[in-house]
């Protein structure tokens, strides 16, 4: 089971690049225009905040390419820490909203999908 879980992880890591290319102007994406808010428009950041939300947007990036090595080598420590980055990407797609609400969703299917493999004691390498 921890395949499967490293595979999304992974993909979903690989995903969060988007919000790092894009405020650093590394990459134009037709779907996700340059732009220095947050919130839906809300809060207005400028160009250095949106660089430094970028910045967050790459580390959770590694996070998740960290965690998901975790899982497919079985590590003991990946399952508790996939909690964690899943729940901070899940905060950072409601900053990113409504971009992001494609990852708000996988978050939440993640999180719901750990949690029931902890109840279903799957969480074992």
């Amino acid at each position: 089971m921890h395949v499967v879980f490293g595979s999304i992880l992974l993909v979903h890591g690989f995903a969060h690049l988007a919000g790092f290319v894009v405020p650093w102007r590394i990459l134009r994406l037709e779907e996700m225009p340059y732009k220095t808010t947050i919130l839906g428009g809300a809060v207005d950041l400028g160009d250095v905040g949106i660089r430094l939300m970028g910045g967050l947007w790459l580390a959770t990036s590694i996070a998740f390419v960290v965690v998901a090595i975790g899982a497919f080598t079985g590590a003991f420590w990946w399952f508790p820490i996939a909690f964690i980055v899943t729940t901070v990407s899940l905060f950072m797609t409601f900053a990113g909203w409504p971009d992001s609400w494609i990852g708000a969703v996988v978050n939440v299917v993640l999180l719901v999908a750990l949690g029931v493999a902890a109840y279903l004691g799957w969480r074992t390498t």
